[in-house]
C-alpha cells in the first residue's frame, strides 16, 4: 500500500496470471490491470469493497493478458481502456473502440493516485509498466527472478535489455508486481532483483 492507493492482487487462470486492482483511497475509483481468464473474481472484489471500476490498464496485448477484456467491458461499459500507442498499433484490434493511447511518461490520474506509464519494449513493441509511488506493475517485462520472452512476435532482446536497465534505476525498495506467479513469492523489490535475478544481473 502507498499513501493514496491500495493494490489488490488476484491470481487467475491456468497460466497463473496476476490481475491487479489499484484502488484510490479518496475517490474509490479503481483500475484493473490486465484482465484475464475470469471476471467473477474481479467483480466480487469490486462489489465487496464498494469500489468504482473506472479504468482498465493493459501492460501489453498478448491473449493471456487481455482475454477477459471484452467481458469486463460488457459489465463496466463506462470504463476507459488505457494502453500504449505503439502497442495498439502492434495489436491492431479493430474491436477496441476509442482506447486512451499513451506515450512514455504519461500520467494516468486515478483520483489522487498518479500512475506513470513507462514504455518498456522487449516482450512486445509497446509493452509498458505502470509506476505509482513505491510500486511497479511490470506485466511480462520483469518477473520475480526472470523476464518476459523475447522470441515471440514483436519481441526484441536488445530492447528488453534496455528496458531492464531502466527498471534497475528505480528506487531499490520499489515493490515489483509481475504479471505471472512464476516464482516462490508473488512480489519482490528492485534491489532483490538486482542481486538475484539473472536477467537483471546480466
Amino acid at each position: 500500500m502507498n499513501q493514496t492507493a491500495t493494490i489488490h492482487t488476484l491470481k487467475i487462470g491456468h497460466m497463473e496470471n496476476f490481475v491487479y486492482l489499484i484502488q484510490d483511497h479518496s475517490s474509490h475509483r479503481t483500475a484493473v490491470i490486465d484482465p484475464a481468464w475470469e471476471i467473477p473474481p474481479i467483480i466480487e472484489l469490486v462489489n465487496r469493497n464498494g469500489l468504482q471500476l473506472t479504468d482498465i490498464l493493459l501492460t501489453h496485448s498478448h491473449y493471456d493478458h487481455v482475454n477477459a477484456l471484452d467481458k469486463l467491458l460488457l459489465q463496466y461499459n463506462q470504463a476507459e481502456v488505457h494502453l500504449s500507442k505503439s502497442e495498439a498499433e502492434f495489436w491492431n484490434n479493430p474491436s477496441l473502440k476509442t482506447p486512451n493511447l499513451h506515450q512514455d511518461g504519461d500520467v494516468i490520474q486515478l483520483g489522487d493516485t498518479a500512475i506513470t506509464v513507462l514504455h518498456t519494449p522487449g516482450h512486445t513493441p509497446g509493452s509498458v509498466c505502470f509506476y505509482l509511488t513505491g510500486h511497479i506493475l511490470t506485466g511480462d517485462t520483469l518477473f520475480v527472478y526472470g523476464c518476459g520472452r523475447c522470441d515471440l512476435a514483436g519481441g526484441d532482446l536488445q530492447q528488453m535489455s534496455q528496458s531492464l536497465r531502466r527498471l534497475a534505476k528505480l528506487p531499490p525498495d520499489t515493490v515489483v508486481h509481475p504479471g505471472h506467479h512464476y516464482a516462490d513469492r508473488p512480489t519482490s523489490t528492485i534491489m532483490e532483483q538486482l542481486t538475484s535475478n539473472p536477467s537483471m544481473r546480466l
